[in-house]
């Protein structure tokens, strides 16, 4: 007999992303540490969950005016179910789609992954459960398999501009990759990224507390690059489950010239690659051509927007997807009149 039910806390994901079944937790963006972080930003969770005897389902989620979205941020490389894999698992995340149209009449999903399954496997729950569903494209994400290199293999293999790069920059900055979280080089870390090229970020007490955590579980390594002393460039990397994920990275724009940013990316790489020895290494979302030279694979992310035609909201959206299908379905035949 499978119940569903909702909750409005993240605690309730501690036990179930602790009880090793199924693989709930394959990357630090399923761990209840990371959705409870995010709560703490002022998001309101919508904990949807399924049990059946002894597995357990849920889905991190939250809701605005009927319109259900995942528990997640600008961090956020992915978001996934939290879910047993097979049959039992597939059932639980049908009866959670199901009861999920009592809340809200459109759920959108994404950056939801496609190498693992996630994607067609929630677009399928959710066409079971009576929704309408249309899975599309939203981002890429570029990856690396080192299979098995070295380090001195992978670099051989760079373009041969980024090679000498580094070979004529690299006596200009010390590099310190630290396993630990240190606060003044998080405050370093938080200076050059104000004074860099990014973004405003949008929440950065949430990636201190974050980097914080990871340090104190072995998890972070935390790069600077100086020049005279100064620090002038800074990323933020954590190595989990023999994957390394590059979480961010800054120089200063005023020391350009040195090509820090290289200089200590390529440091990082050596080290989660020669030490940690991991299997792969991942740069997170967004399409930056710099991604290109240092990955070699790119994998979809996709959005999985679900509407409930039971309900009246839902109609507009599902007549402008259906008109845009048939926009699609024509152009091939009017490139060809």
């Amino acid at each position: 007999m499978i119940e569903a039910r909702y909750h409005d806390s993240v605690n309730v994901l501690f036990d179930l992303c602790h009880q090793g079944e199924g693989a709930c937790v394959s990357s630090p963006f399923d761990r209840a540490e990371w959705y409870s972080l995010l709560a703490d930003t002022g998001l309101r969770p919508l904990i949807a969950i399924a049990d059946d005897t002894d597995q357990h389902a849920a889905l991190a989620l939250t809701e605005e005016n009927g319109h259900i979205t995942p528990l997640r941020n600008w961090y956020s490389f992915t978001w996934r179910q939290l879910a047993p894999q097979g049959e039992r698992g597939d059932r639980l995340l049908v009866e959670i789609a199901r009861q999920l149209r009592t809340r809200g009449y459109r759920v959108t999903l994404e950056p939801v992954p496609e190498e693992d399954g996630s994607s067609e496997r929630l677009a399928k729950a959710f066409s079971e459960a009576g929704w309408q569903v249309e899975t599309r494209p939203c981002d890429l994400n570029h990856v690396l398999s080192v299979d098995g290199r070295s380090f001195a293999e992978y670099w051989a293999e760079r373009p041969g501009k980024m090679r000498t790069t580094l070979k004529r920059k690299a006596k200009k900055v010390n590099v310190e990759v630290l396993e630990h979280f240190d606060e003044q080089v998080w405050i370093d870390y938080e200076r050059i990224y104000s004074a860099s090229w990014k973004p405003a970020e949008d929440q950065p007490g949430m990636l201190r507390e974050f980097a914080r955590a990871e340090g104190e579980a072995g998890r972070l390594r935390l790069g600077l690059a100086y020049h005279e002393g100064e620090a002038v460039a800074a990323q933020c990397w954590t190595v989990e489950n023999h994957c390394a994920y590059i979480h961010k990275l800054a120089h200063l724009e005023s020391h350009k010239k040195l090509s820090a940013g290289t200089t200590l990316s390529a440091a990082l790489f050596e080290h989660v690659i020669d030490r940690d020895k991991v299997d792969l290494v991942d740069f997170g979302t967004g399409d930056q051509p710099y991604k290109a030279d240092w990955m070699e694979q790119v994998r979809l992310r996709h959005r999985i927007d679900c509407l409930d035609p039971r309900q009246p909201r839902a109609w507009s959206a599902l007549a402008k997807r259906k008109a845009r299908a048939m926009t699609q379905m024509l152009a091939p035949r009017e490139a060809q009149s």
